[in-house]
């Protein structure tokens, strides 16, 4: 196909696109990025513009007018539900006289999963793309534009069209051919054994007990409970929540078989949840939330029961969300994450350059710390 053959053009939301057009580019590895989680975003109210997450998707067709190529993209009033925090930037621009919003965000609304941005049908357009998401910030004068949880083997392709890279951290969990959950154990020093068999047993004292719902389990009243959990949380670390009580029953009715939900009950009495998602090779851990505060069952939910379940899943990878040290000594070990950025203005995109120079030093510093201090394996 040659270039004469693409038209490049904005969409008016994921909703808008045929989903077997959208997910023959996204392909079906990655949950988050499937037309049915990202048009639940937008069905349910949780990314729209009145959340200031304005989908407009970029998409560059073929002659037969399907779409080759697709990039989840959000016009952004602000920077929040990113995970990857460039509010200095929008500050030092905004001194400078500029006005940093609307951006454009090319990534997935309130999720810090790592994952393809550019959404390849026929990966042969991947520089169309990159160049149609300059045009669309150009164009609509926009300050800036953000991929961010870009999967490593994209990196490259935007580092070519020369957006600056940025490097962050987070903590994932390995299967490293484990058959049960004791069997990881084994690969433990005698000490992390012990601390962590501990942990487990603190987490379900006084007959906490833990349900794993999926597919029809799914029931109005487990989201009941979950959303319960959820507001606390999210009102706790971000002021409000980010999704909608409707984001969760959608979830359930339409992606039920891909979502894993845990619940830790006290006589019945659901205290506490973890929501799961499942890939093709990985359990994405997103939220969690409680009405008790019992020790270690955070630790219990989020990461125990989630390397349990993906070893029963075949799984092999647990990516337990953004951040975390205190995952270190749970198993998880730290691996780099990347985002890539197109800033138009060559006196900020010198300045963000020298900041990512110096930044990424103290990353990759922190890295080579951390994995000494990963002390679960033994020699």
């Amino acid at each position: 196909m040659s270039k004469t053959d693409v038209t490049a053009r904005l969409a008016d939301g994921v909703t808008s696109v045929p989903a077997a057009d959208w997910d023959a580019c996204a392909g079906a590895d990655n949950p988050f990025l499937s037309h049915a989680f990202l048009s639940i975003l937008e069905d349910s109210g949780s990314a729209t513009a009145q959340t200031g997450w304005q989908p407009v998707p970029v998409l560059i067709e073929g002659a037969d007018g399907k779409p080759v190529a697709i990039a989840p993209a959000y016009a952004k009033s602000h920077s929040q539900g990113e995970y990857v925090f460039d509010h200095a930037w929008a500050d030092a621009y905004g001194r400078a006289g500029g006005d940093y919003y609307p951006k454009l965000q090319i990534a997935v609304p309130f999720t810090p999963a790592p994952g393809p941005r550019l959404l390849l049908r026929d990966p042969a357009h991947a520089p169309a793309l990159i160049a149609a998401l300059e045009s669309v910030t150009d164009r609509h004068g926009l300050s800036s534009a953000h991929a961010t949880f870009v999967a490593p083997d994209q990196v490259p392709l935007f580092e070519a069209a020369g957006w600056l890279i940025r490097e962050g951290t987070q903590f994932h969990w390995r299967n490293d051919g484990y058959a049960s959950f004791d069997d990881f154990l084994g690969a433990l020093s005698s000490r992390k054994r012990k601390a962590i068999r501990k942990e487990r047993a603190g987490a379900l004292e006084g007959g906490i007990t833990v349900r794993h719902l999926t597919g029809r389990d799914l029931t109005e009243a487990a989201w009941d409970a979950f959303w319960v959990f959820y507001q606390d949380t999210g009102s706790r670390k971000w002021g409000q929540p980010y999704l909608t009580r409707t984001f969760f029953s959608l979830l359930g009715e339409r992606m039920g078989d891909q979502v894993l939900l845990m619940l830790a009950e006290r006589g019945g009495r659901p205290i506490a949840g973890a929501l799961n998602l499942i890939g093709k090779d990985t359990l994405y851990g997103r939220y969690w939330g409680c009405t008790e505060e019992v020790p270690f069952l955070h630790f219990e939910l989020c990461y125990y029961q989630a390397i349990d379940a993906a070893i029963a899943l075949g799984k092999t990878v647990v990516e337990a969300g953004a951040q975390g040290e205190h995952k270190l000594a749970r198993g998880y070990a730290p691996v780099p994450t990347w985002s890539a950025h197109y800033i138009p203005d060559p006196n900020f995109r010198r300045a963000i350059a020298d900041f990512l120079v110096r930044e990424r030093a103290s990353v990759e510093h922190d890295q080579e710390y951390l994995a000494e201090l990963t002390p679960f394996r033994k020699a």
